[in-house]
């Protein structure tokens, strides 16, 4: 009889152990001839060498599936056990499992050329509305390539600019301050890494989520950095972050160029670089449109109707401008 130590660290113990150890009790009734024991990430199994040894291959086995899939039930057990191919349905338009098993896939064709352009370019820029799925689509990429072990990191980034409130005003101190801007980027982390896994990445630094600011000086390598929101970025700090690229790393530049929040005074470095980078080599860009809202139908009515009114303000802010460029005697002389 022997001990062997078995590590399960590569996927969050709730979703391997099942609702109440429904899951563990199962592998336990499936090798009845061994003594089983499971605390937190650590299982302990005794018994003949040989049956040990098959015990660890096969839970080796559950573990890569449920790291994959985000989920683990007893079909699956039990095909992996029999060593029968778990029956499930195959689909090649999945980008990564989120919670529960969920497929996150490229759900319009705009975003499938997204899945595209990032596998064959080191820089992407995403551009569209709200709602168009850049952001999830760009954090549903880093996950899996730090799931593949293609990266050691993921760098997710926002510029801190307010959309009409000021930061200093908001209680706590700067980290306090600053979440509520990189709020979405949790939010989506949460839908693709179950909890316990996802605290120990950030906890690791193996996530990081950080302002645009904290980027000066670093050169990011090994790594996915997905900039977000690059709208409201300066020239100057896009160039900064554009220029953080390190070996083995890719970029996505998400924005919306219709949403600035720049001081009006204050070029917007996104659409600068989008003019100054439109010849170089390995650079790609997706242009989402109205068609790509994936969210309530009610945001593409929304956005429909805020483009109406802009498009009626044009020909009233031209007339004012007309008049405001025109003096009475300068009118007079024409």
């Amino acid at each position: 009889m022997i001990e062997r130590i078995i590590i399960i660290d590569k996927v969050d113990p709730i979703i391997f152990y099942g609702v109440n150890n429904a899951n563990m009790q199962l592998i336990r009734n499936l090798f009845p001839k061994l003594r089983i024991t499971a605390r937190g990430s650590v299982i302990k199994v005794i018994g003949e060498d040989s049956e040990t040894a098959e015990f660890e291959r096969k839970l080796k086995e559950l573990e890569a599936y449920a790291e994959h899939r985000n989920s683990l039930n007893e079909d699956i057990i039990l095909d992996i056990v029999k060593g029968e191919a778990p029956h499930e349905i195959k689909r090649d338009d999945v980008i990564i499992y989120g919670i529960n098993g969920k497929p996150i896939t490229g759900r319009t064709p705009n975003q499938q050329k997204m899945v595209e352009a990032v596998a064959k370019n080191d820089l992407t820029f995403a551009l569209g509305p709200a709602g168009t799925g850049k952001t999830y689509v760009a954090i549903a990429l880093a996950v899996r390539a730090l799931k593949n072990r293609e990266v050691r990191k993921i760098i997710l980034s926002r510029p801190a600019v307010e959309a009409g409130e000021k930061l200093g005003f908001l209680p706590g101190d700067m980290k306090d301050k600053i979440d509520p801007y990189l709020q979405p980027l949790y939010d989506a982390l949460e839908d693709m890494i179950p909890a316990v896994k996802l605290k120990e990445y950030m906890e690791n630094k193996v996530i990081q989520i950080a302002p645009l600011a904290f980027m000066r000086g670093r050169t990011l390598n090994d790594a996915i950095i997905v900039l977000d929101e690059a709208q409201n970025t300066t020239p100057h700090q896009l160039k900064m972050f554009l220029t953080r690229l390190g070996m083995n790393a890719k970029m996505i530049i998400t924005g919306d160029v219709t949403q600035i929040d720049l001081p009006r005074s204050t070029s917007s470095g996104l659409i600068q670089a989008l003019k100054v980078l439109k010849d170089v080599q390995g650079i790609g860009k997706i242009e989402f449109g109205k068609k790509d809202i994936v969210r309530h139908q009610l945001v593409q009515r929304i956005v429909d109707a805020y483009e109406k009114y802009d498009d009626e303000q044009k020909p009233a802010e031209s007339h004012v401008k007309h008049h405001q460029d025109h003096t009475p005697e300068q009118a007079k002389e024409q």
